[in-house]
């Protein structure tokens, strides 16, 4: 649909909007941003407190993917929000990101077949809706960068726990002070996974037809709204990013039943990745204006967006929201930054974009003076 918070023309992405019951400064999000730097049991450290109330200055920060329950892990020292050690360190978070005026909202994730069994409870399979093991790698210490396990298909009965561990994983995520949850259902983790004919190839009734293999996500829609309140859910689509060996033969149709069955539930808003994820926006044909028609909420926008470009998807009304991932790892005051029209930082040679120990790289990219 249209915009129903379409500024006026000029300085677009400086107007404040509303998101549910609550009130966003600007139109510039934090988009969630693994980092692989939780400590011991996954649990958020100061130096993650600092990393993000840095950046509280932006209308919404959405913190990084973070596990359900133990099964969902796929990388290393990636954050839960599952066990109360996990929920106690995201309060810290929280608390501070409030304390400098911020918003905050966090991605819930499954990572699904984008594991090992190394991470996994007992050492067991990674779960899938089918047993295909994707072109994927992820790092294990003492191992490197090692091909992803090859999966176990869940069984049908096996599928409600891991819609109730998402709606208790909302539930500790409120719990922990944040203003609402982003459901990650994109990049080839699990619930993007189930949705895709490349990855799905189940005869149950969450494989087949496009409303079968949607049936997942929508189940996990539906619990987490009832659970917390449509108005503090958003949820995130990748519709033709090949990240995570993702494929599917009808792309159009496919996210188009799926925007359709979401918009019923009334979530707050729909985070879309156009193109491949970091990289071409054009790699795939795709009408996400059509999509945008079909959702009567907050339109999030995402991948590869300049200030410029941000500046006319929000007065033209094509987004309500853009999200910027890379730019605000390396400035962490980017709306004063774009306000100004001061230059910007580049990424750090030297630091990692995952992992790494200590403060360079995560909290010491430096802010306008004054």
């Amino acid at each position: 649909m249209t915009s129903q918070n379409q500024p006026a023309s000029g300085e677009a992405l400086f107007q404040p909007i509303k998101l549910g019951g609550i009130t966003l400064a600007n139109r510039i999000v934090m988009a969630p941003l693994t980092r692989n730097r939780a400590e011991p049991g996954n649990v958020p450290g100061p130096l993650t407190v600092e990393y993000y109330a840095q950046r509280a200055t932006v209308g919404l920060i959405i913190a990084e993917a973070t596990q359900v329950s133990a099964q969902a892990q796929g990388y290393i020292a990636t954050p839960g929000v599952h066990t109360p050690e996990q929920i106690a360190g995201w309060r810290k978070v929280t608390d501070e990101v409030h304390a400098r005026g911020g918003r905050i909202y966090v991605q819930l994730w499954h990572t699904g077949r984008m594991s090992h069994s190394a991470f996994q409870p007992g050492e067991q399979a990674p779960v899938a809706p089918s047993a295909i093991a994707a072109k994927a790698k992820t790092y294990i210490p003492g191992a490197g960068y090692v091909d992803t396990s090859t999966p176990r298909a869940l069984e049908t009965n096996e599928i409600a726990g891991i819609v109730n561990d998402f709606r208790i994983a909302a539930r500790n995520a409120i719990e922990a002070g944040f203003d609402g949850v982003e459901i990650h259902g994109a990049h080839g983790y699990l619930l993007d996974a189930f949705l895709r004919d490349g990855s799905n190839k189940r005869t149950d009734m969450y494989g087949g037809s496009i409303e079968n293999r949607a049936r997942f996500l929508v189940e996990v829609m539906a619990a987490v709204t009832a659970e917390i309140g449509a108005d503090k859910v958003g949820v995130r689509l990748s519709p033709v990013s090949p990240v995570n060996d993702s494929s599917e033969s009808q792309p159009q149709a496919l996210f188009e039943h799926v925007v359709r069955e979401i918009n019923k539930l009334k979530p707050v808003y729909i985070h879309v990745v156009e193109g491949a994820t970091g990289g071409p926006r054009d790699n795939a044909p795709f009408d996400y204006a059509a999509l945008h028609r079909l959702y009567d909420g907050v339109w999030m926008a995402n991948n590869g967006y300049s200030q410029d470009m941000a500046e006319e998807a929000v007065s033209s009304g094509k987004a309500d929201l853009v999200s910027f991932g890379r730019l605000l790892i390396s400035n962490p005051d980017l709306p004063r930054r774009f306000k100004e029209k001061a230059p910007l930082n580049e990424l750090f040679a030297d630091a990692p974009l995952y992992g790494g120990t200590g403060p360079h790289g995560y909290v010491d990219y430096p802010a306008l003076a004054g």
